[in-house]
């Protein structure tokens, strides 16, 4: 019986120890969360014969924007930052076994603290689909969202201008949704692309798109 009562003490204080640990991982590294927007050189909602025309020519290149509303990486306090990638391959990102390339600009608000805290989430949570990053640089760096409307500007590297599709149409017509956006988001749409521009680097050629549905668009954290 005392033995049983000694085991019985020695496991409630055991337990008592392990909740008042601070959890140092979470206090660290709370929930990312923000705007995510990409954009393909394909469309991404169209009829089947397009979809298969432009399949094996075109899809090989991708702008992604990212706008972080709040938490922490490492400590670091990301809200306000803002990045942008573009990513390459030499065939359809759609295949994952294609090698991949990235070249990424942080926005120049952001600290030396909050750039390398973000470029290592996005290494860490992401490393296989941005493949091998090539190149970081900071620079001027706007993301904005008005109404249904989204604008990048990466000055000397890339812009975005997109807009919601008319009535949802990509959800009501899910079956001529062909990709799946390269980064996990959430409440994904299809955007209408109004123009999307890459001015050229060590990962591809300069590129430009307008007129089509070539856009994600919602929500991320990680």
């Amino acid at each position: 019986m005392r033995r049983f009562l000694f085991v019985a003490i020695c496991l409630t204080l055991l337990s008592v120890l392990i909740v008042s640990v601070p959890n140092n991982s979470r206090a660290e590294t709370d929930l990312v969360k923000g705007e995510y927007v990409e954009v393909r050189t394909a469309s991404v909602f169209a009829g089947a014969c397009h979809y298969n025309g432009e399949l094996t020519t075109s899809g090989r290149d991708a702008l992604i924007a990212w706008s972080v509303n709040s938490g922490k990486w490492q400590g670091v306090e990301l809200a306000g930052v803002r990045a942008v990638a573009v990513v390459s391959a030499a065939e359809n990102l759609a295949d994952s076994n294609a090698a991949r390339e990235a070249e990424i600009i942080i926005g120049e608000d952001a600290s030396d603290a909050q750039s390398r805290a973000i470029l290592n989430a996005l290494r860490t949570r992401y490393a296989s689909t941005l493949g091998k990053i090539i190149e970081v640089r900071r620079g001027p760096l706007s993301f904005e969202h008005k109404g249904k409307a989204y604008s990048v500007r990466a000055n000397r590297f890339a812009s975005i201008d997109i807009e919601a599709m008319p009535d949802d149409l990509c959800c009501k017509m899910p079956q001529l949704v062909w990709y799946s956006p390269l980064f996990p988001i959430e409440n994904r749409k299809v955007g209408y692309t109004t123009k999307a521009l890459y001015e050229g680097g060590p990962v591809s050629d300069p590129w430009q798109r307008s007129g089509e549905n070539s856009a994600f668009y919602g929500s991320f954290s990680f």
